[in-house]
């Protein structure tokens, strides 16, 4: 047992004390995050335009304060950019965070002196809660990696700007700088398959304990590694032990991702956003992630079927419901206000708050009124999966298709296999059957002949990762839209179908 493991055990035993203060505590604690919030903004360009001295109450904020997404702030980030201070925090940003938009085009989200913490704090408590309910440190005492995009940081008017993971790569602490991989340098490479291979080069030999990125990603660094050792992960990484993950719903990947490993081993959640480190799994093998309630954001929810109205209804965590899936609202110390993330969560527990991801507000499939959002389709792949063992994927998404060549209007669904279903129309007919189970308008679509049951479209192995290519967002923090209303993603997937399938259609 080495220095580190042993140092892990007291430092974890306080961290998770003093979280345990605001844990049973979570409406109490929200509200003085919201008063220090308001008292602390007042004075800025955003605070004297929306009354913010004229706040008291939640119910003035939600008066003064619309609910926005990043075009609600873009004039304030573009004076920030001007060089002007005091716009939407006290002072200036000391970063941006560099990420890209589907309407906005590049999104430069700032990070404050005041919100840095919650970013680092977020992945080290995550690491620290399982080394308390565990015991098991030792995880520390290896090499460490952290598959994400370059630490090079270009400059907006003097303001440090880059990814998100590149950002916090500079604020790893010292005690593990020294066993994270990969170099500095590989890490700056920008063409990701050969950083991919760079970074092979730089880990193969050396005793990985640690494995930490976004699963797409981490299965085609195991992909290159099994290609070029013909080995399981376990077998060339003996000692690795913990994987760390966010920014998608782990269950498409699992077993492919264990399969290349050789075994099931421990894994830990996170919820992190450019915008704000959210949530992580505290408890090991509960679903559940745990809301940062004290970290310099102040929360707020809106049911779903409200998100669109003119008015919607817009709650504090305290009036959350279990099982209810909601749009998740930040207004934070680097001075974002009613900032829809653009995710949809739901609660699994009250006291204390923990959630799941479910999906994107926007990402959902409603051409005839069916609204299918992500948890649906995921949950129905899930259950599919579980009767066709034989069967693993790499990746999907679904698209609908209202102007068949021929018969009534479908779902598509583009899907990469590892390995295929023995009876690929018997586990098409599940996975539409499963779906009907979850979503009781899709149901009804179906029982009343308005569209036809869903249609796999098998793709070329690597079709996902290529079409990520050509678009510019291969690795790092990209991820495929699981589904989407429009035709866009699936036009562009369409060349990418298996030969057999392209002669079926015909």
């Amino acid at each position: 047992m080495g220095i580190r493991s042993v140092l892990s055990k007291p430092f974890a035993s306080w961290v998770v004390k003093k979280q345990r203060k605001w844990m049973q505590n979570g409406g109490r604690i929200q509200k003085m995050v919201f008063s220090s919030l308001i008292e602390k903004a007042k004075h800025t360009e955003f605070g004297k335009r929306h009354q913010f001295e004229k706040i008291s109450t939640y119910q003035d904020f939600v008066s003064a304060v619309p609910v926005n997404d990043y075009e609600g702030i873009k004039e304030y980030v573009s004076k920030i950019i001007e060089g002007q201070e005091n716009i939407l925090w006290p002072g200036k940003p000391i970063y941006f965070s560099k990420t890209s938009g589907t309407t906005s085009g590049t999104k430069y989200i700032p990070i404050t002196s005041d919100s840095i913490s919650n970013h680092i704090n977020g992945a080290r408590d995550a690491l620290l809660n399982y080394v308390y309910h565990t015991g098991n440190g030792d995880f520390l005492d290896g090499k460490l990696i952290f598959l994400s995009g370059s630490p090079e940081l270009d400059h907006t008017e003097k303001i440090p700007t880059g990814r998100l993971s590149g950002i916090v790569n500079h604020h790893v602490p010292a005690y593990l700088r020294g066993n994270q991989l990969p170099s500095y340098q590989t890490n700056c490479m920008q063409d990701w398959e050969a950083k991919v291979d760079r970074i092979i080069d730089e880990t193969i030999s050396q005793d990985m304990t640690l494995i930490s990125g976004i699963p797409p990603w981490v299965q085609m660094y195991f992909d290159r590694i099994l290609q070029r050792t013909e080995k399981s992960i376990m077998e060339v990484f003996p000692n690795f032990s913990l994987f760390v993950y966010g920014g998608v719903n782990f269950e498409p990947y699992k077993n492919k991702l264990f399969e290349s490993i050789g075994k099931t081993i421990p894994s830990v959640e996170t919820y992190p956003a450019s915008e704000g480190f959210v949530a992580f799994q505290d408890i090991p093998d509960d679903s559940g992630l745990l809301i940062l309630l004290d970290s310099g954001i102040f929360y707020e929810f809106i049911p779903t079927d409200s998100y669109f109205n003119s008015n919607p209804i817009r709650l504090t965590i305290d009036q959350v419901e279990l099982g209810v899936n909601y749009a998740i609202i930040l207004n934070n110390n680097a001075g974002l206000w009613g900032y829809s993330l653009g995710d949809t969560v739901k609660f699994v527990s009250l006291n204390p708050y923990r959630l799941l991801v479910t999906g994107r507000i926007k990402h959902f499939i409603s051409a005839f009124g069916e609204h299918v959002i992500g948890e649906e389709v995921e949950k129905a792949m899930k259950a599919t999966l579980a009767k066709f063992p034989e069967t693993s994927i790499i990746e999907f998404t679904v698209a609908p298709q209202v102007n068949p060549d021929s018969g009534l209007p479908l779902h598509e669904w583009f899907i990469e296999f590892s390995h295929q279903p023995s009876n690929l129309s018997d586990f098409e007919k599940e996975l539409n059957l499963q779906l009907q189970k979850l979503n009781s308008y899709y149901d009804d679509l179906i029982s009343g002949s308005i569209l036809r049951n869903l249609e796999i479209i098998p793709l070329n192995k690597d079709s996902f990762r290529n079409y990520m290519k050509a678009r510019g967002k291969l690795g790092g923090q990209n991820k495929v839209p699981r589904l989407s209303n429009d035709r866009e993603i699936a036009e562009q997937l369409m060349p990418f179908a298996l030969n057999d399938y392209k002669s079926r259609s015909q």
